[in-house]
């Protein structure tokens, strides 16, 4: 019997072997694609190098820009999101796949995941879900996050716990650093995408054409506020607020309260300190120069509440 376990064994391990040699020859030689799913959440990142912002040449050190963030991280995949997998790479001893997938636009310099967070088929595994929660169950959600630190390209704050396992540090971390390591926070986008179930783009770049205008161009602050409805967007290219009622808005920032994160302010005081440096708009241009810094207002929810 102990022999017959041996030689499954061997066998399954023959067969991962080749399922892998197979994606990164067929990727490189442009032939059959395989493709991936995401069995956890799992972070994506646009460098191959998962060792070089998880731990660094000295095995704990966090690779954070001089604003403390780690630039990296583009976003978690949720569980069921399908990649294509265009390329495969060793790096550091860990597989890591360069992928493209439906829920994130691609960068110039990539996405990848590691290999550790999905599961490899020579078939297409189905798009993920998207089914926006109801009002009620989105607001609940993200007031539920108020006090959650803020983290670049986190949109699942209960954080990755495995990245403690697949990129253990040389020695013991500060509290706030183990945070940052295993992502357990969310970013600005981030708050609304995991408070929706993933059912929005996820970045504001995607966010400032995302439903329908609301006007504001020339309006005060107190004005606009009047015209505010919940889980309206003000948003511009780089940060993204959530309007609760008309009295109150909702965020994550990094220095919008004492110590940033999840923070519910009052909409007019937001809103006059958006216009003390942005111009609200009725729609965002297309390019804008230097100097032009507009914010926009969108209503998403009433003609977005279905399957996408």
């Amino acid at each position: 019997m102990k022999s017959f376990g041996r030689t499954i064994f061997f066998a399954a391990l023959l067969f991962l072997s080749f399922i892998l040699y197979s994606v990164s020859a067929s990727a490189a030689a442009g032939e059959k694609m395989f493709y991936a799913r995401a069995e956890r959440p799992a972070p994506v990142l646009n460098t191959a190098d998962f060792r070089s912002v998880f731990g660094g040449r000295d095995g704990k050190t966090l690779k954070r820009d001089p604003q403390g963030l780690v630039r990296e991280i583009e976003f978690i995949a949720l569980p069921g999101t399908a990649f294509e997998i265009e390329s495969s790479h060793r790096v550091a001893g860990h597989l890591i796949y360069r992928v493209r997938t439906a829920d994130y636009p691609s960068r110039a310099s990539g996405l990848f995941v590691d290999s550790r967070f999905v599961t490899v088929s020579p078939n297409p595994f189905p798009k993920r879900p998207k089914i926006v929660p109801p009002r009620e169950t989105i607001l609940k959600r993200m007031l539920n996050r108020r006090g959650t630190k803020y983290v670049w390209g986190g949109n699942f704050a209960g954080g990755i716990p495995e990245l403690l396992r697949f990129y253990p540090p040389s020695a013991a971390l500060d509290p706030g650093t183990k945070n940052m390591w295993t992502l357990r926070g969310l970013d600005c986008s981030g708050l609304l995408y995991e408070a929706a179930d993933g059912a929005l783009p996820r970045n504001t770049s995607d966010l400032i054409s995302f439903g329908k205008p609301v006007l504001i161009a020339g309006l005060t602050a107190e004005r606009i506020a009047a015209r505010l409805e919940p889980l309206d967007l003000i948003v511009w290219k780089g940060h993204v607020i959530i309007v609760l009622d008309r009295e109150h808005t909702i965020e994550s920032c990094v220095n919008c309260s004492p110590g940033g994160g999840v923070t519910v302010r009052k909409s007019v005081e937001v809103l006059k300190e958006a216009m003390s440096a942005r111009t609200p708009a009725n729609n965002y241009p297309a390019r804008t120069s230097p100097s032009e810094k507009p914010f926009v207002i969108r209503r998403w929810y009433s003609s977005y509440r279905e399957v996408r």
